[in-house]
């Protein structure tokens, strides 16, 4: 598979992300029903989708299957995190800017973004792995990510680690393991096909229009080039070849190794800025990092997936 295949299967997920753009531009989609759609996707959309790609799914019907996925997305995640705080160390940002730059460069996008992707390269089954791995990313992001942020203001909010897609993989990865796809009505089961099958163009555009959000705020701050060039670099280099190392060398599946070279593929993820301003850290860096880096990842989606999948076998 050559640089165009790749990038024909990337350019989709962003000309969706830019109709979201252009529809929050023209009023199409409007500030106020974000709420709404946000509810919609997370609570119901994606835990549908979750559940239609697990049940039934022959990867995972081991309880090896189940913990180590999620396991090693948490210890990603926290070496991630480790390797961007010893880059920006020497430059002796604020702690709102350095823990800002940590958890935005430090995590990738894990979800909306990787997840058309996934689907279109690989084997539907490897969804399912996808969401297990997730699940460890979401747990080190409310955690790890929040005690950064929070450490000096009281510690971390950890009811933020139960949300309707960690309990739907949770109960949807129990139910394969007892086979549960073989007696549930397909009534059920389809239902869950079709309202899963929204989750993923809803995101996209939501990101668009979020995108959009972002880049219409103006500061008379002048942007922070070496940090903002050192988190680049940790997203879109380094941290490629942390994900990149583990599919090659860790003793883990081929569905799972699939997995980590598109995981390390990715820009950095978008959740970091609500937790950013939720914290008081410096969101404007957070944004800068955010949108570069996705802007800047239609080129190395591409070149990343591209070189992991020759490198891995």
């Amino acid at each position: 598979m050559n640089f165009l295949d790749i990038l024909s299967i990337v350019a989709p997920v962003f000309l969706v992300v830019a109709g979201g753009y252009m529809f929050r531009r023209f009023r199409w989609m409007t500030p106020e029903g974000d709420s709404t759609l946000l509810k919609l996707g997370v609570n119901v959309l994606l835990p549908s989708l979750i559940a239609d790609t697990v049940l039934g799914n022959t990867l995972l019907t081991k309880a090896s299957d189940l913990w180590i996925p999620p396991a090693l997305g948490f210890g990603l995640i926290a070496a991630s995190m480790g390797i961007v705080a010893l880059m920006l160390a020497p430059l002796r940002l604020p702690e709102q800017t350095s823990g800002a730059g940590i958890i935005t460069a430090g995590v990738q996008n894990f979800g909306y973004m990787v997840i058309p992707l996934i689907d279109a390269l690989f084997e539907r089954g490897t969804l399912g792995v996808l969401f297990l791995h997730n699940l460890g990313v979401e747990l080190a992001m409310w955690s790890l990510g929040i005690w950064v942020l929070s450490r000096k203001q009281g510690g971390t909010s950890w009811r933020n680690l139960v949300s309707a897609p960690a309990v739907a993989v949770l109960a949807s990865g129990l139910l394969n393991v007892i086979h549960a796809n073989e007696w549930m009505p397909l009534v059920v089961k389809k239902s869950l096909h079709m309202t899963g099958q929204a989750a993923i163009p809803l995101a996209l555009l939501l990101t668009g229009a979020t995108i959009y959000d972002q880049m219409k705020q103006r500061s008379e701050e002048k942007p922070k080039y070496a940090a903002l060039s050192l988190a680049l670099l940790a997203r879109l280099a380094v941290l490629p070849m942390l994900l990149l190392a583990a599919a090659r060398w860790l003793p883990v599946t081929d569905a799972l190794k699939k997995v980590l070279v598109v995981q390390a593929a990715m820009p950095s993820a978008m959740m970091p800025v609500v937790i950013c301003r939720k914290y008081f850290a410096d969101s404007r860096f957070c944004v800068q990092i955010i949108l570069l880096s996705t802007a800047l990842s239609l080129v190395t989606i591409p070149l990343w997936i591209r070189f992991g999948l020759h490198w891995i076998q």
